[in-house]
């Protein structure tokens, strides 16, 4: 039996909001619930009652039920949507592909088969932050069920389930990272990697490691962003460089950013060879496969690429810069992130600033 109910509140504007909740009961236990917000409140009780026949009569909708494991089927298979989807959410997905969850019809999914499917992966030895992302991309997927592929998909149980999940301890945000390298470290790792790119293999480029080390740390930049570099995106007079489609969670694509090459970062980017429209035209996963080759043969642990840009972050901190000046090098748009994550000081360098 389904049922809705209309809640009214007050924006501090003044303004009025109208929110519809409806729900779907099965022998007194609550299999359904979803709610969704309007600015009047005829249009609220217009969806609610056409929403309500829709659910009391899923044929009324026009949508068809599948299994989970046909609906990733169907986004894997969509190139508009596997395209634009990062590499660990693709794995995730093909993952979840092969769980008994995918067993599950999409319009069936109840709390407890996203517990189940939590306590088994902690059970396999899988981390409260990992599990996470198998219920936020599994979520996302069954949004776009109904408007991409005409499916029905319960995807309004996550408002619940994600609740219990945390509370449950199944699921939970990754730790944040403070790791910065040492001094010592950074000159082993560079005396491993001019070692490595000492030599050609199979008849491939060196890759300047020791380079692309120094100007990530200098330019707090991510190594996929580093290898994507332009020439044409170069002004010399400035010292300053176009850094395209910068990571933004909000928008995938046109983030485009003017950073300035503080320090040798400049002197770098210029001895590289021009024969190549890219200044690093390299494999990002070649460059962060060669520097962890080094660093495991080092015994240097808990050590990931990653962590230079935050070592890029925290030194420009130490150096006197303003958050937003450091922004304006890291590209991040929230400083409250930048602030929290990538900045972990050496509180012995507060003695040189005094």
């Amino acid at each position: 039996m389904a049922s809705f109910s209309i809640r009214k509140r007050t924006l501090k504007s003044g303004e009025s909001r109208y929110t519809v909740e409806l729900i779907v009961k099965k022998n007194s236990q609550i299999i359904h619930r979803e709610s969704k917000t309007f600015r009047k409140k005829e249009l609220a009780r217009t969806y609610a009652r056409k929403r309500l026949n829709e659910l009391e009569n899923p044929m009324f909708s026009g949508l068809k039920t599948v299994l989970l494991s046909a609906l990733l089927d169907m986004y894997i298979g969509d190139r508009d949507l596997w395209d634009r989807t990062g590499r660990t959410k693709q794995y995730v997905l093909r993952m979840l592909r092969d769980c008994d969850i995918s067993l599950v019809e999409s319009n069936k999914v109840k709390t407890s088969d996203l517990i189940q499917h939590c306590r088994h992966r902690k059970a396999s030895g899988a981390q409260p932050s990992t599990i996470y992302h198998d219920i936020a991309y599994l979520r996302s997927v069954m949004k776009k069920a109904g408007p991409v592929f005409n499916v029905d998909a319960n995807h309004a149980i996550f408002e619940e389930a994600v609740p219990v999940l945390i509370d449950m301890g199944l699921v939970g945000k990754s730790q944040k990272r403070t790791r910065r390298p040492t001094g010592e470290e950074l000159e082993l790792l560079k005396e491993g990697l001019l070692a490595r790119q000492s030599y050609r293999s199979n008849g491939k480029s060196r890759i300047p490691f020791v380079d692309i080390l120094d100007f990530s740390i200098l330019t707090c930049m991510r190594i996929g962003e580093v290898c994507r570099l332009r020439w044409e995106d170069l002004n010399e007079p400035h010292k300053t460089i176009l850094v395209r489609d910068r990571k933004d969670p909000r928008k995938k694509e046109g983030n485009h950013m003017i950073v300035p090459l503080l320090g040798e970062s400049f002197d770098i980017a210029m001895r590289q060879d021009r024969s190549n429209e890219l200044i690093f035209p390299y494999n990002p996963r070649s460059v962060t496969a060669g520097f962890q080759r080094v660093r495991n043969s080092l015994g240097i642990e808990d050590l990931r690429y990653h962590d230079l840009r935050r070592e890029g972050a925290s030194r420009l901190f130490e150096r006197g810069y303003s958050i937003e000046d450091v922004a304006q090098v890291t590209g991040h748009r929230n400083l409250n992130i930048l602030w929290q994550v990538y900045t972990q000081l050496h509180p012995h360098k507060l003695h040189e600033q005094y």
